[in-house]
């Protein structure tokens, strides 16, 4: 079943964004350990503002388990979704000058999927793609008629997952020092 995030599935929701994070290989985890993280993520998940603020994200739930999460915002949000992050990492006794993301991932005007993360043991029954098709509902939630997400190079079986619900690449950029193909859907 796919519902709206809610604050208390904060535990559940942190390790399924901690393999993204992983994934993208930031450099937070030089300097603070998995665990940390995932105690920060949790936190901060409560927080509606956050760019995993649980008001922003959709979960698929099984046998009362997260299996996997779609998290996003609008394009122009982008430039203060982590701000409430600053306020976790003080509570943990970590500068407010680290950071999770620096480089910019919308494009104008669009609704972007920052995160979608399907559990391991939940892999291949297609709850990534029936996440996909739920977005139209968070994009037009937010007056927005254009999702966009961004996909690795190194993800060709992501990139395929995308192309077969509506997206195309519209651009490349980098983000933590990866090559990312900007993809983009129009939902009606």
């Amino acid at each position: 079943m796919i519902r709206f995030a809610r604050k208390e599935d904060g535990a559940m929701i942190a390790p399924l964004i901690l393999v993204i994070l992983k994934d993208m290989e930031l450099p937070i985890f030089e300097r603070i350990s998995e665990e940390q993280v995932l105690s920060i993520l949790e936190e901060a998940i409560t927080d509606p503002t956050y760019r995993y603020g649980y008001k922003r994200g959709l979960v698929y739930e099984v046998d009362g388990k997260i299996a996997g999460i779609a998290f996003g915002y609008s394009a122009e949000e982008e430039p203060l979704i982590d701000e409430p992050l600053k306020n976790v990492l003080k509570q943990y006794g970590i500068h407010e000058d680290v950071q999770l993301f620096v480089d910019p991932e919308t494009l104008p005007n669009e609704w972007y999927l920052d995160t979608i993360s399907v559990g391991a043991d939940y892999r291949g029954l297609g709850i990534g793609s029936k996440l996909l098709e739920a977005l139209p509902e968070l994009a037009e939630r937010e007056g927005k008629h254009v999702i966009g997400l961004s996909v690795d190079e190194a993800n060709p079986n992501a990139k395929r997952l995308y192309e077969r619900h509506g997206f195309s690449v519209v651009e490349e950029r980098m983000i933590s020092g990866h090559l990312y193909e900007h993809m983009q859907k129009e939902i009606n």
